[in-house]
């Protein structure tokens, strides 16, 4: 019998490092790409590695992984690099940034031929994967031998499911800019939040901390919100995994929306399988809201409910039950998690309408930040002209209170945005859009909104690559959240998946069936571009002609002639050419479409309608390279309304 010999093992601290978008940043420029990564590596990553210990194991064409002896050697040598390579890009355009992902673990690993192997380089990757582009994660083992010994905060962001590992991983985010924020599970913290959890208040007075108290009052607060233990009604072990399961996901699916505060579950555990009162909760723990609810599996399925209560009267907001077949419980569970949290907290939730009455019963010069913010998103979601310029007067109100609140910087490119659609200064609304979206992604690289219309603003420029880059990242920090997939269905066609388009409508309809007046002008555009004219002229049927946008005319002319009702579609034509007199389907086609799929959609359904085929010569002059029709460039274009 051959005897084989023990492996050569040692705890090691693994880094792993990864470029985001490498894949379509070596597409659009493969060398400028290769030669930037290099002299960062040369710049940055190669010296802090040495300065401090690591030894660099295998360099991969993206990234690295990278070994050291000291966990905290590893975490400080990942936030150099992070801080370095942020100072490097700020005087660089978009399309030439290189930007990290960084995971760390500590773990036990075999050394052989100059390699690792082993769960804590996999669980390295893994939490690399994870990771904010441009931040930092470390796993539960590495925070374990980190307490006290850096100069940032780390926050924990849950246990996750992780590929090809079984346990459930511990996950912390080091926090770069160094302040300390709250003890709760989200995404993002504005500054302007400091509310504490029950926990931080008896450490601080514990240790004599009165400094909690001599803080300056805030600007603004946030809803919050406390997800109590969902109670096993079985009281066997699948329902009580079940449970535990389902109340973790909405917490971690809820702290994905900036917009609220969650209360971790270490701080709403102690609750479990106990009556409470959800008053003496919130009170505990400083929230302005409760969930709670309840699971019982019988015979063959699983009856959920939950609820929603105001902390401040007692009363429940919302209420529901869901009745499902126990056969998959894990789908039931993540089914019932995304509707939960959608009807909380997707644009127009519960918990954010609360806010907004509450907003309104105040005196205009006792407004905060959050005050602001709330009323001028309800305008947005009015579409009218004069209610886009007031959210944008309320949003202005806000940023100049707080530059650095992110979110009301995502609001106001819905609002300029909405205004361009309308035809009012379109070029000047369209650039102000494209600035306050690059300037949410750059204050809260974590918020999934602001991903999206950062990219919805570069599909707008025709720079479709980095925009899928964009919304691809938007749906991957939040698959769950309704917005999100709002927003990506009405651009799927822009990237030549029209049929995702529709499909992913069908999908937000399900878990948000009261979806808001806004989203029908993303959903109509992608059912039209998918060929379902039928639901794309049903969506449009929701809004008055005042809420229509030059897209929502065109969308609805056009799927009306397409249905063969040609009577409608021409007087819809006449009523769209009133408002939009220079409209023609080659403006259209240059103006809106960047992808051959959405412009044959256009050229075959718009002359159906009526539509002027050609676009003035003063128009083209203004393209580089115009898409032109046939007809108009042979001069065989027929007038309005001929075939």
């Amino acid at each position: 019998m051959m005897i084989v010999p023990p492996l050569n093992r040692k705890l090691l601290a693994i880094l792993a490092a990864d470029m985001v978008g490498y894949s379509t940043a070596i597409e659009i420029d493969e060398a400028g790409t290769i030669g930037r990564l290099r002299a960062i590596r040369a710049d940055v990553t190669d010296r802090a590695i040495a300065l401090h210990q690591g030894r660099i194991v295998k360099l991969l064409g993206d990234g690295a992984l990278v070994v050291f002896d000291s966990v905290v050697d590893a975490v400080i040598c990942a936030a150099e690099i992070q801080k370095a390579v942020a100072v490097r890009n700020g005087g660089l355009p978009e399309n030439e940034r290189i930007v990290f992902r960084i995971g760390i673990n500590l773990g036990d690993v075999a050394l052989v031929d100059g390699d690792v192997y082993g769960d804590g380089v996999n669980i390295a990757a893994r939490i690399e994967q994870l990771a904010e582009p441009g931040g930092v994660m470390v796993s539960g083992t590495a925070y374990d031998h980190l307490q006290g010994k850096l100069d940032w905060p780390l926050d924990f962001v849950g246990e996750q499911h992780v590929k090809n590992i079984n346990r459930l991983v511990r996950m912390y985010r080091v926090r770069l800019d160094g302040k300390r924020v709250r003890w709760t599970l989200r995404k993002a913290m504005p500054r302007w939040t400091r509310t504490a959890a029950v926990a931080i208040v008896v450490l601080a007075l514990a240790g004599g901390g009165t400094w909690w108290f001599l803080q300056p009052a805030p600007l603004g607060a946030k809803p919050s919100v406390a997800v109590l233990p969902f109670n096993n009604y079985g009281d066997d072990e699948v329902t009580g995994r079940l449970a535990d399961g389902l109340t973790e996901d909405i917490i971690t699916d809820l702290a994905r929306f900036p917009e609220l505060e969650v209360v971790a579950r270490n701080s709403t555990e102690v609750y479990k399988g106990k009556p409470v009162d959800a008053r003496q909760v919130a009170s505990a723990l400083h929230v302005g809201f409760v969930l709670e609810g309840s699971i019982q599996r019988q015979n063959g399925r699983v009856r959920v409910t939950a609820q929603l209560i105001d902390a401040q009267t007692g009363n429940h907001l919302w209420s529901d039950r869901w009745d499902r077949p126990a056969e998959d419980v894990f789908a039931v569970q993540t089914e019932i998690a995304e509707q939960v949290t959608n009807r909380l907290g997707n644009g127009v939730g519960l918990i954010q309408g609360a806010g907004r009455a509450a907003a309104k019963r105040k005196r205009p010069d006792n407004l905060t930040v959050y005050d602001h913010y709330l009323l001028g998103t309800e305008r947005i979601e009015k579409i009218t002209v004069a209610d886009e310029e007031e959210a944008i007067r309320l949003l202005n109100l806000a940023v100049e209170l707080d530059p650095g609140f992110a979110r009301a910087w995502v609001e106001l490119y819905h609002a300029h945005n909405i205004l361009a659609g309308f035809g009012i200064n379109p070029e000047s609304e369209i650039k102000a859009a494209a600035d306050v979206a690059e300037r949410a992604v750059r204050l809260d690289p974590s918020d999934a909104e602001a991903h999206a219309v950062f990219g919805m603003s570069l599909k707008e420029k025709g720079d479709n690559a980095r925009a899928k880059v964009e919304l691809d990242t938007a749906l991957r920090l939040a698959p769950g959240s309704a917005e999100i997939l709002t927003f990506y269905s009405g651009y799927a066609a822009g990237f030549d998946e029209p049929e995702r388009g529709a499909q992913l409508v069908d999908q937000v309809i399900r878990l948000d069936p009261n979806y808001p007046m806004w989203a029908t002008s993303f959903y109509s555009t992608a059912y039209f571009m998918a060929g379902r004219y039928e639901d794309a002229v049903k969506m449009l049927e929701r809004k008055t002609p005042d809420n229509h946008g030059k897209g929502d005319w065109v969308v609805r002319s056009s799927s009306l002639a397409a249905l063969g009702r040609t009577d409608e579609a021409n007087a819809s034509v006449r009523e769209t050419l009133k408002r939009y007199p220079d409209l023609t389907v080659e403006g259209l086609v240059n103006e809106f479409s960047s992808s051959k799929r959405e412009r044959a959609r256009f050229i075959e359904t718009m002359p159906l309608a009526g539509f002027p085929l050609c676009a003035k010569p003063e128009g083209l002059a203004k393209l580089a390279k115009p898409v032109r029709l046939p007809e108009c460039e042979t001069g065989e274009a027929q007038p309005l309304g001929q075939p």
